[in-house]
């Protein structure tokens, strides 16, 4: 398998008032597991909101990124699903839902790159939502020459602070509001930068079938919530 020039891809995010934020993404995961991680630099505390698989290290790549040189991110997950925390233990500030935290901290039954050791009901799960078999090897390059993808594993880490509904985090030149936006899992949340009128929303939208992972009547509260937002 060939080696990939660069595991994550940085791409610069437009923003309202012209603030930095950056968007980085893993392409060589399959897309079930490809998800959106932000870099949020501010004036006196950055932020990572979620950090992909853990394939390969993301705090080099924040590091170099970062505002100021040696300032460590502070990592808001925005759930607990493997493919938003697998960096998590990069870091030594992790901060999530009090719904999610056993998770971020336990064995996840799904830290595998074969697609056909995943667990049936998860297979059932995606299947349902209308996503297509799994393939066999869920990355299509390794990270660095030898890599070997039967290795990998998730390494669960304790929650260092937890966040609820209402809850303010400033940067600094910014400030979120915490929205707890359950549904696709059940302590999934959201950041609304009122100011602004940005929204970082985790797995709550997404541009592929909504899997339910929580409860149905959590995510449809959830989508009427953001459905007329101006955001």
């Amino acid at each position: 398998m060939r080696v990939a020039e660069r595991w994550f891809t940085v791409e610069r995010a437009e923003q309202p008032g012209g603030k930095p934020v950056w968007r980085l993404e893993e392409p060589h995961v399959h897309a079930l597991l490809r998800a959106n991680c932000w870099f949020v630099p501010g004036r006196e505390r950055d932020l990572l909101i979620d950090s992909g698989m853990g394939i390969a290290p993301i705090s080099p790549v924040i590091q170099a990124l970062a505002t100021e040189p040696g300032r460590e991110a502070v990592h808001l997950c925005s759930h607990a699903h493997l493919d938003h925390v697998g960096g998590a233990h990069e870091f030594a500030e992790r901060w999530i839902h009090p719904a999610e935290a056993e998770d971020l901290a336990a064995d996840s039954p799904i830290a595998t790159l074969r697609g056909d050791e995943y667990p049936s009901e998860y297979k059932a799960l995606f299947r349902e939502a209308g996503y297509p078999e799994l393939d066999p090897l869920l990355i299509d390059a390794l990270p660095w020459p030898g890599y070997d993808p039967d290795r990998y594993e998730y390494v669960g880490v304790a929650a260092t602070k937890l966040l609820n509904e209402g809850d303010r985090i400033d940067i600094g030149d910014r400030c979120f509001e915490v929205w707890h936006l359950p549904g696709h899992s059940a302590g999934g949340i959201g950041l609304w930068d009122d100011a602004e009128g940005v929204l970082f929303a985790g797995d709550a939208v997404y541009d592929g079938p909504l899997i339910l992972a929580g409860d149905s009547e959590d995510y449809g509260r959830t989508l009427r919530r953001l459905r007329d937002l101006d955001a």
